[in-house]
């Protein structure tokens, strides 16, 4: 099924609860133009040299936003054009995603992600550190914290997935009665999104839903 029809269907499927962010990384500047051409505005990517080199080739319009785990030495290649980073997770982050949007003259909207799986590949700040994080991330002048990411648990067990969903929706209400910029919970992908939606998303995150699976 074409990318279009794709787009069509899961725009369909979540009808307005969430945005939509089509997760391009790996993905050819001809997959992304099929998309944009349906109308997707915003794409998300997790290497830093990928969306640079697709910012400078791709209609200006687009909103790229940073997902994937982030280097403090690559902050300031993105820091002039990022709509949204989704993986702010340590202090000396958040200092260097500061530091150069100051030069830049502008503040940068980010999501403090969380960490509610067991994988000891996924990164985040445990639930417990968020509010000693939070406050923080006040003394910096140029990032907008405008809510939370997580990613799910890489299993089938939807039961195990629907809990960690659940932490989050918590957590984000919590966050929500303390700081009304708190606007965005990002979880949900390919596989989960419509579960995710159920509990609370109002971002979601998918990749091979659109374009296929990777090869690579």
């Amino acid at each position: 099924m074409s990318i279009k029809n794709q787009i069509s269907i899961i725009n369909n499927e979540i009808k307005d609860k969430a945005d939509l962010i089509a997760v391009s990384k790996t993905r050819s500047v001809e997959q992304i133009i099929e998309a944009y051409n349906q109308g997707q505005k915003k794409f998300g990517e997790n290497r830093v040299h990928e969306i640079v080199e697709k910012y400078n080739n791709l209609p200006k319009d687009i909103e790229w936003h940073m997902i994937g785990h982030l280097q403090k030495n690559k902050v300031k290649h993105i820091s002039k054009f990022i709509s949204l980073i989704h993986s702010l997770d340590r202090l000396s982050l958040a200092k260097e995603i500061d530091k150069n949007a100051r030069k830049e003259n502008r503040s940068i909207d980010c999501l403090i992600q969380i960490k509610i799986s067991n994988d000891e590949s996924k990164y985040g700040l445990n639930p417990e550190q968020l509010d000693s994080f939070y406050t923080d991330l006040k003394e910096f002048e140029n990032i907008n914290t405008v809510g939370l990411m997580a990613m799910a648990t890489f299993t089938k067990d939807q039961s195990l997935i629907a809990d960690e969903f659940k932490k989050m929706e918590k957590l984000f209400k919590e966050m929500k009665t303390i700081d009304s910029k708190f606007k965005i919970l990002s979880i949900g992908m390919s596989d989960d999104y419509q579960l995710a939606i159920n509990n609370g998303s109002n971002m979601i995150r998918v990749g091979s839903k659109i374009f296929g699976q990777r090869n690579y």
